[in-house]
């Protein structure tokens, strides 16, 4: 292995070993390194406890913890446990001679439950349930702590939970960590067991509005912790700008009297809903009349073919197997093939003559040799053992989803995104569907006339979930559960003024000439109708 020098690259240890290790690799081990500042700031925190001998960092990485708290304090003795051979020998390489630094090649979660530490540092791995081996994991949490977990939580969580485990009297932990938790459902239990355990306090929030480090931190927390007699309060502060972190600094250096934004008694935490509100306030109280959004219909996920490659067509691959269009039903398969707010006809045609793949195939009692043929070569290539098409009669069996009104993105960065179908065609998950009940259905375009609205954004924003680097998802039932405005409270001359708006939004973005100015006009008028008075 090639050898970093420290006295070549001083503080660059990390972008150092990130030249030179595959991306393919980093991403085996989750290698995600911490800013300095963010380290800094969570080495103060430790430090701030007078009695801080021996730290434990679970996830040892190349040290930059180590090496920020050695700088401040260098008799500390630190342990630390790393799994990859390849950055251990690397760390072992920079520590060499340090007799106070002992570390490990092994798995944090395996080992060394019976110590205890009077501070513990991590930013540990991000590894979603799919990508280690929960089951075990899970049961030597459940078994050494007692706490049983969702099959879904992410693996980060899992040492979050045994560190407090192993907090001395007296002892902090920080640890850096997604922002996911606190508003999944996997993170119902953790956040009830920081509540239980009481060790909270301080939950600070980092939704940079910019990329402002070099390994694309934007969207994630630092939650310190302690043992120790203070718990009366539990603080969120939220980090936006580098200059927000100083809200951070003062907090940790005028502790146990620091300020946060927002501070609550533990008891007033509810584990159980998502702590967006907590740090960030309810949009939805900024209106009234609202009303739940199921009230209007329902959403659900689209159309999961357990083999998209398999069961996807464009006019090139039927022509190819001689699929007649009549087993092909038009539909949408990626989320990049619709550009505006409106998918039309023409828009689907379009998409037809550039071979894009908008044709789902629909073979059950289909008596066709060349759909016989083809189904043989999907058995053939395995996809008949998928394991959605597995558990099917037959394997390529359709779920039953007819084309929605309204299509709205799963995944964003900008805002959530609603799409009216008037082609009337079908989508697979890379959209949900919304269906609008039978009362609901003759106001649609008055329903996605407020859908446009950067108050319909703002008061769903209230159930999304935050992943890394600033990603936002909603399940179908966030948006089933979310609140929405009571539109039936609009008068006759508001409900057409909407409904004239719409229509030249609408014919504006089909001529290719968005005019802003409509959507603009839109949301001044439901802001009137509906926001509360200051």
């Amino acid at each position: 292995m090639q050898t970093i020098h420290h006295q070549q690259i001083g503080n660059n240890i990390e972008r150092a070993y990130s030249l030179q290790t595959p991306l393919e690799h980093r991403k085996k081990y989750a290698q995600f390194f911490t800013p300095p500042l963010i380290a800094k700031l969570m080495a103060e925190w430790l430090l701030g406890n007078p009695k801080l001998q021996e730290v434990l960092e679970p996830a040892f990485g190349l040290g930059i913890f180590a090496r920020t708290l050695l700088d401040r304090k260098k008799n500390l003795k630190i342990k630390g446990f790393e799994v990859d051979f390849k950055i251990f020998e690397e760390a072992n390489f920079q520590f060499q001679g340090k007799e106070n630094v002992q570390l490990i090649l092994e798995d944090y979660l395996y080992n060394d439950w019976d110590s205890r530490y009077d501070g513990i540092i991590c930013n540990p791995p991000y590894f979603k349930f799919h990508d280690y081996d929960n089951k075990t994991a899970l049961l030597e949490i459940e078994n050494k702590l007692g706490v049983k977990l969702t099959g879904f939580t992410n693996l980060y969580t899992l040492f979050l939970l045994k560190s407090i485990h192993q907090l001395k009297p007296g002892g902090r932990a920080a640890y850096l960590v997604p922002s996911e938790f606190l508003n999944s459902d996997y993170g119902k239990l953790v956040k009830a067991d920081l509540l239980k355990t009481g060790t909270l306090r301080h939950l600070a929030v980092i939704d940079f509005e910019e990329n402002v480090f070099e390994d694309a931190l934007t969207t994630a927390s630092i939650l310190l912790l302690a043992k120790d007699e203070h718990g009366a309060s539990v603080g969120f502060t939220n980090i936006k700008t580098l200059g927000d972190l100083g809200k951070l600094q003062t907090f940790i250096q005028d502790y146990p009297n620091g300020k946060a934004d927002r501070q609550y008694p533990p008891q007033a935490l509810n584990p159980n809903v998502k702590w967006r509100n907590y740090y960030q306030g309810e949009n939805a109280l900024k209106y009234k009349h609202l009303i739940p959004f199921s009230d209007y219909g329902k959403v659900v996920r689209g159309i999961a073919t357990g083999d998209n490659n398999f069961f996807t067509f464009n006019a090139s691959k039927a022509e190819q197997w001689g699929i007649q269009s009549k087993y092909l039903l038009p539909c949408i398969s990626k989320s990049a093939d619709v550009k505006g707010s409106f998918f039309t006809q023409a828009d689907f045609e379009q998409l037809v003559k550039a071979d894009k793949s908008v044709y789902l195939l629909n073979a059950v009692n289909a008596k066709d040799a060349a759909v016989e043929r083809y189904l043989a070569h999907g058995v053939e290539q395995g996809a008949s053992q998928r394991f959605l098409t597995a558990a099917r009669n037959p394997w390529y069996a359709l779920e039953n989803r007819p084309p929605a009104p309204i299509w709205v993105s799963v995944f964003n960065r900008n805002g959530l995104r609603f799409i009216r179908n008037e082609a009337g065609i079908r989508n697979l998950t890379t959209f949900h569907c919304v269906y609008l009940d039978l009362f609901s259905a003759p106001k649609a375009d008055l329903f996605f006339a407020y859908l446009l609205t950067d108050i319909s954004k703002d008061i769903f924003n209230d159930n999304r979930r935050e992943y890394g680097n600033g990603l936002h998802k909603f399940e179908p039932n966030d948006l089933n559960k979310a609140q929405m405005l009571d539109l039936n409270r609009l008068g006759k001359a508001a409900e057409e003024r909407i409904l004239e708006l719409y229509g030249r939004c609408r014919q504006s973005e089909l001529d290719k000439e968005l005019d802003k100015v409509y959507l603009e006009t839109l949301n001044e008028v439901f802001r009137e109708e509906f926001e509360r008075a200051l």
